[in-house]
């Protein structure tokens, strides 16, 4: 099955419909599920990457996950904050699936971002820009957690960077939006490291799902109506890459309560509103007077873009009354982490 579209919220209204129509149950380690088989994804705008809906639209954890990505870390320490599911899957706080040491250094120092770059450099119609996130040893050997994504692929076309993700399985509901943000954002990077523009962005699923007991969910996502395509802000053109440790030295300061100036930490908007984002979500930990924190930061923001988002958390009961590390600890949850 194909599904061919211009943004996330439009692929997941129809790939829901589709599985509620047409998926056959089939039972999994964690419970039962209702499959199809061999979908392919086509997402013609890649920068309209999260969900305008209000049960889907969650950018905080996601953006959490590709710090940890990029970070090149396995451990739960790093991801437990954003999303508290893979406490489940950790192995003396590690995560065996992780992608972050997989991405930065594919057997024990093979920076795979780096790899792709010097080869499309080099020869930029190559059909060989593949990034290999599943290796055969995870399934040689008993693992209690291993990647569902295979391979990431970069194709240069008429100076354009589509990319193509393949996985031998993928949870329609917890797993697809954050999937599509996190690879994308990748796609957007590699892009702009190499100087040319964002192409389309493709994803090919062995095993497509949702379990049973999330049904009722892909039903409120489709009755809350088709979200309109609305689209990140294109990223600067000097290279992302270069701003991963500043970021992630960010992330570390607001973890531990820094209150900081997102603008004087990085004066371009788009990253400063990404930072601003972070400070969103630590917010909750640290500041005492929650809805009045949002609403500072709130106004801050460069586009209206991540407003709703912000908005979205105002409900949300601030932790800083707990004892801080205690509060740290407590995940958001947006994702529940399967055995994929």
């Amino acid at each position: 099955m194909e599904i061919e579209r211009e943004c996330i919220d439009a692929v997941l209204y129809r790939l829901y419909q589709e599985i509620k129509e047409h998926g056959r149950p089939n039972a999994g380690s964690r419970g039962n599920t209702i499959e199809l088989l061999g979908v392919a994804l086509r997402i013609t705008k890649p920068r309209a990457r999260i969900s305008r809906s209000e049960n889907r639209g969650k950018p905080f954890s996601a953006i959490g996950e590709l710090l940890w990505y990029l970070k090149g870390s396995d451990t739960l320490e790093f991801i437990e904050p954003y999303v508290s599911a893979y406490r489940d899957d950790a192995v003396e706080g590690i995560i065996q699936g992780a992608y972050g040491p997989r991405l930065r250094a594919m057997r024990e120092g093979i920076d795979q971002f780096a790899s792709i770059e010097a080869l499309l450099s080099r020869k930029p119609g190559s059909r060989r820009a593949v990034i290999q996130l599943f290796n055969a040893e995870d399934i040689a050997t008993e693992h209690k957690e291993i990647p569902c994504t295979t391979t990431l692929q970069f194709h240069l076309r008429d100076g354009q960077l589509h990319m193509s993700v393949t996985m031998r399985s993928n949870d329609a509901y917890w797993g697809l939006p954050h999937d599509v943000f996190c690879f994308t954002m990748l796609q957007e990077m590699i892009a702009r490291r190499l100087g040319v523009d964002l192409g389309e962005y493709y994803q090919y699923v062995g095993s497509m799902h949702v379990y049973e007991k999330h049904l009722d969910l892909l039903d409120q996502y489709v009755a809350e109506g088709f979200q309109r395509t609305m689209e990140m802000p294109p990223m600067p053109s000097s290279d992302p890459f270069d701003l991963v440790d500043q970021l992630l030295g960010i992330e570390d300061r607001l973890r531990q309560g820094d209150d900081l100036d997102a603008h004087a930490e990085m004066s371009d908007p788009y990253w400063g509103d990404i930072v601003r984002l972070l400070q969103v979500f630590w917010a909750r930990v640290w500041a005492a007077d929650h809805p009045a924190r949002l609403a500072e930061l709130r106004g801050q923001l460069a586009t209206t873009f991540y407003r709703p988002y912000v908005d979205g958390r105002l409900h949300l009961k601030s932790r800083a009354e707990q004892p801080q590390a205690e509060a740290a600890q407590i995940g958001e949850n947006h994702v529940a982490v399967e055995e994929r």
